[in-house]
């Protein structure tokens, strides 16, 4: 005896699922082409008070810097960078603007030898009016911050109000100048 042929309708749909199931795979995949994942990770100290920390000057000609530093007056800029970094020199110029607008602005200097520190500053400027040396990424990773540069608007309580990550380009210095402007209230 032969095997029962199965009816038509079900040999058809067999026909069907292999370019079914493609076709699934086709629309995840256009579906993740059309709306890429984040790349940026956030931090998740926005809106709370800055990790406590005291770091060490990084060159003798500006002061270390503490959390201690952020508490009282107006809001400041905390920029994470290092002078190996090629982005953070491109960002220089955007925060020589942001000093002369009268931004106070905080450097913590992450895994950087002071000679090429003073080598970097000399060359791109110095806009830092403390520098604190975080050898081993340590507050940089309390941050929650995940490259360089990257820079933090601190309320004049400590807090942490916006995150910027990349340097600053031009076109963006007006809006750091608004988010530190509406970190006053």
């Amino acid at each position: 005896m032969s095997e029962p042929t199965p009816p038509v309708s079900l040999r058809r749909w067999t026909l069907w699922l292999p370019l079914g199931v493609f076709a699934g795979f086709v629309i995840l995949f256009l579906i993740g082409l059309l709306r890429p994942a984040e790349r940026e990770v956030r931090s998740a100290l926005i809106g709370k008070p800055l990790p406590e920390f005291a770091l060490p000057q990084a060159i003798p000609e500006r002061p270390g810097l503490a959390t201690a530093d952020f508490r009282g007056g107006k809001p400041r800029l905390l920029n994470v960078f290092a002078s190996w970094c090629v982005p953070c020199a491109v960002e220089a110029p955007q925060l020589a603007a942001l000093k002369q607008a009268g931004v106070e602005i905080h450097g913590v200097a992450v895994r950087d030898k002071r000679e090429d520190l003073e080598r970097f500053l000399a060359r791109h400027g110095n806009p830092f009016a403390r520098i604190g040396a975080d050898e081993v990424s340590k507050v940089q990773f309390a941050l929650g911050s995940s490259g360089y540069p990257e820079s933090f608007i601190v309320d004049g309580r400590g807090v942490i109000r916006y995150q910027h990550i990349g340097e600053i380009r031009p076109d963006q210095v007006e809006m750091i100048l608004t988010k530190l402007k509406e970190a006053e209230q």
